[in-house]
């Protein structure tokens, strides 16, 4: 997933404006967007609108529920199980131990309702609390099949630290600089997708590109989106583009000709099995990206 679009939960007309945009999954939100008294309307609401779209092979929908700390996840999951969602997405997490319990949950439900166990994926905010800082190095060290990734955000750990997020000149202080890379580090020793935090300034299209370009660059594979005006930036920024693709066409197509060379010179630069591994990547991400956009066409 390139784009993951955020849409509140008891928002039909937001709704409507989001499945109608490219972003390759929606996050249906029951949580920081949706007030405590709307929440019953809003879970309904999201699985009605689960119900209504079976086929996911144009977008993706995830539901962000409530924290497993707040005691109102069941609440979230036990409506939108028996719709189906792909995946759901769990804030505020403290540990990797808390997927354990949210994996029972899950199985259970799956099981009540008829769903393939495992079918629904978590995707994780790793970031939002002190604690969760400390434990990012869990998520490797234990078999997790529902992990889909792990993402990061700065809002709930600035409060919780009583820190600002941003110098002077916009760039992340060292504490969140730091979250930042813990989180794409975390999310590669874990063997998942890591994706890149919200760009707030949600009018500011060319600071956003900046961002997702600096976001692929230091090993994202996409991220989350406020806005739908955002989405096209985001899903550009995270396609490689076509003189990417035939470089590491040409490094796949050199080692495939010297099968038994670990280094060997291209174009007056010397590459070796790194490089290979990196263009394989890129070639499988162009390939994705590919099917996506022939699903729109």
């Amino acid at each position: 997933m390139r784009s993951l679009l955020f849409v509140p939960g008891d928002s039909e007309r937001k709704q409507a404006k989001a499945l109608a945009s490219d972003a390759d999954a929606l996050i249906l939100d029951l949580e920081d967007s949706v007030a405590a008294e709307q929440r019953p309307a809003a879970r309904e609401r999201v699985r009605e609108l689960l119900q209504a779209h079976p086929n996911r092979t144009r977008q993706q929908l995830w539901v962000r529920v409530n924290p497993l700390s707040g005691g109102s996840i069941l609440d979230d999951l036990v409506p939108i199980v028996a719709a189906g969602p792909d995946g759901i997405v769990l804030p505020k997490v403290d540990s990797p131990a808390e997927l354990v319990t949210v994996d029972h949950y899950l199985t259970a439900l799956e099981a009540r309702e008829g769903r393939t166990p495992g079918s629904i994926r978590i995707l994780v905010i790793a970031t939002e609390t002190p604690r969760a800082l400390l434990n990012l190095g869990g998520y490797a060290g234990a078999p997790m099949p529902r992990l889909a990734g792990l993402t990061w955000g700065a809002e709930d750990l600035s409060a919780a630290l009583g820190a600002g997020k941003t110098e002077a000149d916009g760039s992340l202080t060292l504490t969140f600089q730091l979250a930042r890379s813990l989180c794409v580090v975390a999310a590669a020793a874990a063997g998942v997708q890591a994706i890149d935090g919200v760009y707030v300034s949600f009018r500011d299209l060319q600071g956003l590109r900046q961002e997702a370009d600096r976001a692929r660059r230091d090993g994202f594979t996409g991220k989350l989106a406020i806005h739908p005006d955002q989405v096209p930036v985001i899903n550009e920024a995270f396609t490689p583009t076509a003189e990417e693709v035939e470089r590491a066409k040409r490094i796949v197509d050199a080692f495939a000709a010297a099968p038994g060379a670990g280094v060997l010179s291209l174009d007056g630069q010397m590459i070796d099995r790194p490089h290979l591994v990196q263009a394989q990547r890129l070639l499988e991400a162009a390939a994705w990206a590919a099917r996506r956009t022939d699903g729109r066409t």
